[in-house]
């Protein structure tokens, strides 16, 4: 099966420094080809939001509540997006690099083209949300939330995805590879899944608690 690499962000060589005022987010929001540093954007509410071509470096987006909004072409490097709620959003061509995301909540969106890398993303919900040609690189995923999200154009490489709920969701086509799979639930939605020999083992154990099955140990 062919595996589509996420397509690259797209920025200008040059970008505008952003000032407060530049990166304060609100309704009908389009922030264009700045570069936002290491200022503090929490608890922001915004609908209708555009951030274009765009690179965010060190900002706090706790607690933003976006509703509608597009994110395109744009780079997250350490940010915090920790408890971010987004509702009906869209992420195209993106790349998120070693953010805390711990209680994000993007829900009924669209991520497609978008790489998380060594990142934090625990406790997150993800729920009816359509991945196509996504990647996740050693990323904490523990207790996130896929309920009935299409994860068909999605890889996980090397998470921890302790706990993660994948009931309802679509997984055809989805890759698992080296990942902690340890008490994960809707074992069920698992049909079509690609892993390796290394995470079967693993799931051995939760097919089998999942069936009624006692697995013992050969006799010495």
């Amino acid at each position: 099966m062919t595996v589509t690499e996420p397509a690259e962000p797209d920025l200008p060589d040059e970008l505008t420094v952003a000032s407060p005022a530049d990166a304060d987010l609100h309704d009908g929001t389009v922030h264009y080809g700045l570069a936002v540093t290491d200022l503090d954007l929490s608890d922001s509410e915004a609908a209708g939001a555009e951030i274009d071509q765009c690179r965010y470096t060190r900002v706090k987006l706790g607690g933003v509540r976006l509703r509608r909004g597009t994110i395109r072409d744009a780079v997250f490097d350490r940010c915090d997006l920790a408890n971010l709620r987004a509702r009906e959003a869209s992420m195209f061509r993106t790349r998120l690099t070693g953010c805390r995301m711990t209680g994000l909540s993007f829900l009924a969106g669209v991520i497609r083209d978008v790489t998380f890398s060594g990142s934090r993303i625990d406790l997150a919900s993800f729920s009816n949300t359509k991945f196509s040609a996504v990647v996740f690189t050693e990323c904490r995923l523990d207790q996130a939330n896929f309920g009935d999200a299409n994860l068909s154009g999605a890889r996980f490489i090397n998470c921890d995805l302790t706990g993660a709920q994948f009931s309802g969701a679509t997984l055809a086509g989805t890759r698992f590879t080296g990942c902690d799979l340890t008490g994960i639930s809707g074992i069920t939605s698992m049909r079509g899944a690609i892993i390796t020999s290394s995470d079967a083992l693993a799931l051995a154990r939760i097919f089998a608690d999942a069936l009624g099955i006692k697995i013992e140990d050969d006799p010495a």
